[in-house]
């Protein structure tokens, strides 16, 4: 959790894969790919919801496939790899830049924007907006039980935006003030559902019942190509003791138990539009995008993109 925000997370795992290339000792290409199959392993079982993370360990590894039949040492291999990585790496942050300036289109002046959570590319879309000149104010979560919508409301409130820091639970009371929902995705699945940080759907139903849009930012490096033949994303939960700790645990119960999941799935009929680098698509065009993305892919060509088969690819 040192590393938050899906598109962060991706470029940082990626980064690791490069470090991860340029350190093996491998000299022929059958080492080389080894020793990058066990470290992209690694990577991918640390965050398992985000799927931006596998999609860019992904985005290395099949290009490090594809050079493989021509590659005549690791060496060869090695700066394919790092090549890879710093593609990815440039294209994370140019997709945020690019989805600030299409974003920043649906925000007009004096109106107030919910955030929930803390996304770099919902970020960008409001702080490209205010150095237009639009005069806006928002409402950001507290997100609980990490609280990234702290780190939100100070990044906006740098820059001078009014942001006004609500309860998560509050978020109902405070929706019918509300002219816009803005949030991000950890994923998008091929019907359009949205994978958010656990609160997300509950803030789009709240949304929903009094008529507020709600708009997802995206990159699409976060749509899920293992959606497209039926795959589910996996709900990361995480440990109990960040909701509450073992001794004040213990006083409860010992029968209590506690759940803690990070993400939640918000249905593709509670998201107006997703706002991504190629333009502004509604949940039902999120198929377009992958397949735009990854192609048209049948089960066997997906196999490069299942995790557990990735040295196979």
């Amino acid at each position: 959790m040192r590393v938050r925000g899906a598109g962060l997370i991706a470029s940082s795992a990626v980064t690791a894969l490069k470090i991860a290339a340029q350190k093996s000792p491998a000299e022929d290409p059958g080492s080389f790919m080894r020793d990058l199959s066990d470290a992209a392993r690694v990577l991918l079982e640390t965050r398992p919801t985000a799927v931006s993370l596998p999609n860019g360990i992904r985005y290395v590894m099949h290009r490090v496939n594809r050079a493989k039949a021509n590659a005549t040492s690791g060496a060869d291999l090695k700066l394919v790899a790092s090549k890879a990585a710093d593609e990815f790496v440039e294209l994370t942050r140019t997709a945020v830049e690019r989805i600030g300036e299409i974003g920043a289109k649906r925000i007009r002046d004096g109106v107030v924007v919910l955030t929930h959570c803390n996304s770099t590319a919902a970020i960008s879309v409001m702080t490209t907006a205010w150095r237009q000149g639009k005069k806006f104010e928002v409402y950001a979560t507290e997100t609980r039980p990490r609280f990234q919508g702290r780190l939100t409301a100070r990044v906006l409130a740098r820059l001078g935006i009014p942001v006004t820091l609500i309860l998560d639970d509050a978020v109902r009371y405070f929706m019918q003030d509300v002219d816009m929902v803005l949030v991000g995705a950890d994923a998008i699945t091929a019907n359009g559902a949205l994978v958010n940080k656990v609160g997300t759907s509950m803030v789009a139903l709240a949304a929903h019942e009094v008529h507020v849009n709600v708009n997802v930012a995206a990159e699409s490096y976060k749509f899920s190509p293992e959606t497209m033949i039926g795959e589910l994303v996996e709900i990361e939960e995480r440990d109990p003791s960040e909701i509450i700790s073992a001794k004040a645990l213990s006083q409860i119960g010992r029968r209590v138990k506690v759940r803690n999941p990070s993400f939640d799935l918000t249905p593709p009929e509670f998201v107006d539009a997703i706002i991504t680098e190629r333009g502004i698509i509604p949940p039902l065009g999120a198929m377009l995008i992958l397949q735009e993305v990854f192609g048209v892919l049948t089960p066997e060509e997906l196999t490069e993109y299942q995790t557990y088969k990735l040295s196979e690819a």
